[in-house]
């Protein structure tokens, strides 16, 4: 069963929980590639996921300037790490050739799933109070 959007997950703002949402998508994507053996679809799904996560990590780090939120620098060291840890995931994944086994795929998983649920659980969420001050349609942009 792939990853399920929970409103424990909601910092307050729209435009960031919609991202997540989306992120939860594609991460559900990787999985169904994985597990159909698919790596020309992986390979698309995890493009997708990096080329995303860049976008959404700089609207987060927006939002969060936009509303005050002291700890942005914080924030950004995260997000740094964060695409730092998929990309060297992702050559791990790459560098097993055609065939990958059962447990090379559940790590993945286990890996994808983690890193998004613990980064809105331990550093997003940090947010919230910050944002519940505003609108939950605040969009700087």
């Amino acid at each position: 069963m792939g990853l399920v959007w929970r409103e424990q997950l909601s910092v307050g703002n729209n435009v960031i929980d919609t991202d997540h949402k989306y992120l939860i998508e594609i991460i559900n994507r990787v999985e169904q590639s994985m597990a159909a053996r698919d790596r020309r679809g992986l390979a698309a799904e995890l493009d997708d996921l990096s080329q995303y996560s860049l976008v959404h990590f700089d609207r987060e780090e927006k939002i969060a300037a936009a509303v005050g939120y002291t700890q942005v620098p914080h924030l950004n060291e995260s997000h740094q790490a964060l695409l730092a840890k998929l990309n060297q995931v992702r050559g791990e994944f790459d560098a097993m050739g055609v065939e990958w086994s059962a447990e090379a795929v559940e790590h993945f998983s286990g890996f994808l799933r983690n890193w998004l649920v613990d980064h809105v659980i331990k550093e997003d969420l940090l947010m919230k109070p910050v944002l519940q001050k505003h609108s939950p349609s605040f969009d700087p942009r």
